[in-house]
């Protein structure tokens, strides 16, 4: 792919958060940027302030003249389109350039030195920390990011080229297309087993991908990880630790170690120990920029955060909202542990929407776990996104096998109602489906009714 001969580029997909990151450099690079997205959203309506063309119908009539000139025109696809979409299918018999986003994102960080965040969680909120680091630091980068930036208020950012900061996505192994110069693996946790069948072949997709590390780079592992690499931990033996931890008006205060020094009283902002661990390894990537390491921890302590990463709706003493992406067993059991740590004593309301089908039947028994540990839960119906439904598999389900006392399946047209019903101290809402859609209308009642 010649950039220089390309003048347009359309997204099928382009209201995903890692598609409209890409949407969001081409149009800073001055390229004309249109696509499809199956739904309106927040975000798509953000890029259509921003001079994009965005139509809603799988129609190829919709499609701007422009875009099918085939010779100056890149056309961007996500794996979550299906086989039989009718624009994927026109542009691929047209002979069309058509790469996946993954490929695309290989191609313009190649030239720069990589940084790549892989793992089954943690990958958005490492990757925004690292982003953050390096740009008080004052380096030249680009960065991709999973999720919009409390500190840019953006899932992009371009102050310059020498250094990239991507997401390095295991979903349809997507992050066999980066050739990252220093990469993380912050876990491997059984997931996508859609797409991986087993456990075991996640795992070697993984170590497959440590492998296109270039020759001279790094890999920073999760203490405890089977792979090979600078080790990260918390009270433990690893190259990068942290210790001595106290919590100060929710704060975390500790000591940093590295392998050449230790520096005391670092400061960090966001709840939980996962939390920690993915600001430890951002501190140790960035490192690797050649960064003072006193002032990248001068800058952890100034990290915001990450929308829907134990984001703080509301937060004052008779009430606490935090909305979390948790859609995942091991992420749900994180985000209960962070509120046992920060707020403790307190009743705590959960919500959660499960996210696929298929998630959803792999994980069932532990999901049923995790959410078991609330007292108080309530679920949504399964948000399908890509997928078709699985007969049996559906919340009630689920909800049958969570062991709480106080748990019930509603619609979204009751969330309001049941809060304020429950009347908790805490209120947390988690799912990677359209419940971030609800957060506004939530935090906008609950301000009132407080």
């Amino acid at each position: 792919m010649n950039l220089a001969q390309i003048h347009n580029v359309y997204f099928i997909g382009i209201g995903g958060i890692g598609m409209s990151a890409l949407a969001r450099y081409f149009a800073f690079i001055e390229k004309s940027v249109a696509g499809y997205d199956k739904t309106e959203t927040p975000l798509t309506k953000e890029l259509v302030a921003a001079g994009m063309e965005i139509h809603y119908e799988d129609n190829v009539a919709l499609i701007p003249d422009k875009y099918l000139d085939s010779a100056h025109t890149l056309v961007v696809y996500t794996p979550a389109v299906p086989s039989q979409h009718t624009e994927y299918q026109y542009f691929l018999t047209n002979n069309f350039d058509i790469k996946k986003r993954s490929a695309v994102l290989g191609l313009i960080t190649k030239d720069s030195f990589c940084f790549a965040v892989a793992g089954t969680h943690g990958k958005t909120t490492t990757s925004s920390i690292l982003a953050h680091l390096l740009k008080e630091s004052g380096v030249s980068l680009t960065a991709f990011l999973g999720g919009i930036s409390e500190d840019f208020n953006s899932n992009f950012l371009l102050e310059g080229t020498e250094f990239s900061v991507v997401e390095a996505d295991e979903f349809d192994r997507s992050f066999m297309q980066l050739s990252p110069n220093v990469a993380c693996v912050t876990s491997m946790d059984a997931d996508h087993l859609d797409i991986y069948g087993n456990a075991g072949e996640l795992e070697k997709t993984f170590i497959d991908f440590t492998k296109r590390i270039k020759p001279g780079g790094k890999l920073f592992v999760r203490n405890g990880l089977p792979l090979q690499g600078y080790t990260y931990g918390i009270e433990d033996d690893s190259d990068y630790c942290i210790r001595n931890i106290t919590i100060e008006r929710g704060t975390y205060i500790f000591d940093l170690e590295t392998p050449d020094a230790t520096l005391k009283g670092v400061e960090f902002n966001k709840p939980g120990r996962h939390n920690l661990l993915n600001g430890l390894v951002a501190f140790a990537m960035a490192m690797e920029s050649g960064s003072p390491p006193h002032r990248l921890a001068k800058a952890l302590a100034t990290f915001k955060g990450v929308q829907r990463r134990f984001s703080y709706q509301l937060k004052n003493e008779e009430f606490v909202f935090i909305d979390d992406y948790a859609h995942h067993p091991t992420e749900i059991n994180a985000v209960f542990e962070a509120i046992s740590e920060m707020h403790p004593y307190k009743k705590v309301l959960a919500i959660f929407q499960p996210h696929l089908y298929s998630r959803t039947r792999d994980f069932v028994d532990d999901f049923a776990k995790s959410l078991s540990r609330f007292t108080n839960i309530l679920l949504l119906d399964i948000y399908p996104a890509r997928e078709e439904a699985i007969p049996g598999v559906d919340s009630q389900w689920l909800l049958s096998k969570i062991t709480s006392g106080n748990k019930a399946l509603i619609s979204k047209e009751q969330i309001i109602p049941r809060i304020k019903a429950e009347n908790p101290d805490v209120l947390v809402t988690m799912g990677a489906g359209d419940i971030g859609l609800e957060i506004v209308k939530i935090k906008k009642e609950m301000s009132y009714a407080i």
